[in-house]
């Protein structure tokens, strides 16, 4: 099994040899493990995953793998990380936060739509590799015209990453709910606007389309995201 102890201090998966230094040559790559291992999310969640499952999928025995990972925990931040790596960080920052930081906030919640397990992963505020530092950094790059920094800019990246995660597993879970259903909420939503018992809330979908009274997906992220970011930032 890979050691997860350094000097009796437990060890991230990023810190130590891609593969134990003990038993036969190597079989198999870190990244090929971790690309089968997202597959095998990509089809059935996270719940689908697991050392045996992943071993079955890539022809080879439990055992074998355990000489690259220590656990399922090494296997859930190799593929969060990858998942960070599908994200353009490119371009340079334009100076303006809100604009800059809601970009990346599109961009991120674009990979959690592609890997929905992304949301189900179990919140740890510390959990980064290589790629999701370069996440990080770059979101407090964009933040750093406006003047917040230390604590409070991290705190501004965490919510605004909540908000992705959030928003992320409300459309998948709207993807996957029957359409009937979505109709049927819709419509008595709008009854109840209308009906005069609820008067605020007839304001506030005053012009909404009946059957869709918050609004394209997107558009509504996008939107919050800004709001939200503006407030922070004031």
């Amino acid at each position: 099994m890979a050691d997860d102890t350094e000097a009796g201090r437990r060890t991230t998966v990023w810190e130590r040899p891609a593969r134990g230094a003990r038993g036969p040559a190597p079989e198999r790559s870190r990244a090929e493990i971790t690309a089968a291992a997202i597959a095998l999310a990509d089809e059935g969640g996270l719940d689908a995953l697991s050392v045996r499952a992943l071993a079955k999928r890539l022809g080879t025995g439990p055992a074998t793998l355990y000489r690259y990972v220590s656990g399922r925990d090494d296997l859930l931040d190799l593929m969060a990380d990858a998942a960070f790596g599908e994200l353009d960080l490119g371009g340079t920052a334009s100076g303006d936060p809100v604009a800059d930081l809601t970009g990346l906030a599109v961009r991120a919640k674009a990979v959690h739509l592609r890997h929905p397990w992304l949301a189900e992963l179990p919140p740890e505020p510390l959990r980064a590799g290589p790629n999701g530092l370069a996440y990080l950094d770059r979101a407090l790059e964009a933040l750093a015209p406006s003047g917040v920094e230390g604590r409070a800019a991290l705190e501004a990246v965490a919510v605004v990453s909540a908000l992705v995660t959030l928003f992320a597993r409300t459309e998948v879970r709207s993807r996957r709910s029957p359409t009937g259903r979505q109709a049927a909420q819709a419509a008595y939503l709008a009854g109840a606007a209308a009906g005069g018992r609820y008067p605020w809330l007839a304001a506030a979908f005053a012009g909404a389309a009946p059957e869709d009274p918050l609004g394209d997906a997107d558009a509504l992220f996008t939107r919050i995201v800004r709001q939200v970011l503006t407030g922070l930032l004031a």
